[in-house]
């Protein structure tokens, strides 16, 4: 599957001033930085979706291309994450249940089941697994169990039209697989992270359980990376900030999704920008600028 171009980068649809404290100050924040940040990676040929919400009110305040669908690498696993979730409120599995891995799990990349020596281990640690590090081999045991299809029918019943999770995770993807692990529009995944951390995501067991998996993501390297969070431990609140989040990495890909609760306000977001990985510094160019979103967010919240 091809993602749709990208039309060209219009300014952001806000056109109010946001203020936040600083420093005894009144601050415009109105995310201008971050749109200049996409606009400038857009003129060099990268494709940029992102927008932000603030979670409370729902109130959009920045949005760039968010109905375009791309590629989101790993992000799509949060899909996996709810319908184990359900699951696991229906009884249908508990959560020590051992689950095995099989030869056909194996692959290699994200995660630390492929460098243990545990050849099963219960369903509630695989998924902690997968949200925290977004580990592969884990990712395909799960969703051995539960199947693709289950998966899927789960993110129809959420009402997402453009966001999916396409197959399993492999190392070389051929002509007759899935051309990404999965797909999405930033304004959908905004939504669906907003729902989650309002616990209306199926219900509020379910988004409870998610919303204490997600936040324990160590990837804090793309949007996160703005908030001076400490990667492996930041489930407490420091300085009165409260993330969850699922990132997603694939060569000229990257793509993050989260919710950020900050002592003045909160908000929930979701970033992709798919680019020609030809060098370092043009990775480092899309990492700067999805920072720079994030400082935008960290400034509004605080």
């Amino acid at each position: 599957m091809t993602p749709p171009a990208s039309a060209p980068l219009k300014r952001p649809r806000n056109t109010g001033v946001a203020l936040a404290k600083h420093r005894g100050t009144a601050v415009p924040s109105n995310f201008t930085s971050g749109f200049t940040a996409l606009a400038g990676l857009a003129l060099t040929g990268a494709q940029v979706s992102a927008r932000v919400i603030d979670l409370n009110s729902g109130r959009e305040l920045f949005s760039v291309d968010d109905h375009v669908v791309l590629p989101t690498a790993s992000v799509g696993k949060v899909l996996l994450l709810l319908e184990v979730a359900a699951r696991l409120g229906d009884s249908t599995r508990t959560r020590y249940d051992l689950l095995d891995r099989m030869p056909e799990d194996l692959v290699n990349e994200a995660g630390l089941w492929q460098y243990l020596h545990a050849p099963s281990l219960p369903l509630i640690d695989l998924a902690t697994m997968v949200a925290a590090t977004s580990d592969n081999l884990a990712t395909n045991v799960l969703l051995r169990e539960v199947g693709l299809e289950a998966v899927r029918a789960r993110a129809e019943t959420l009402g997402l039209r453009r966001t999916a999770l396409l197959d399993r995770v492999r190392d070389r993807r051929g002509p007759d697989d899935a051309p990404e692990l999965s797909i999405g529009s930033t304004g959908e995944l905004t939504t669906l992270f907003a729902r989650i951390a309002r616990g209306e995501a199926v219900d509020r067991g379910v988004s409870s359980r998610v919303s204490d998996w997600l936040a324990l993501n160590v990837d804090l390297s793309m949007v996160a990376s703005a908030f001076a969070l400490d990667p492996l431990a930041h489930v407490r609140s420091e300085h009165g900030l409260s993330l969850l989040n699922k990132t997603g990495s694939a060569p000229g890909v990257r793509s993050e999704a989260g919710a950020l609760r900050g002592p003045r306000a909160s908000v929930a977001y979701a970033v992709t920008i798919q680019f020609e990985d030809a060098s370092q510094m043009r990775r480092l160019a899309v990492l700067q600028a999805m920072r720079t979103i994030g400082l935008d967010i960290l400034e509004y919240v605080i």
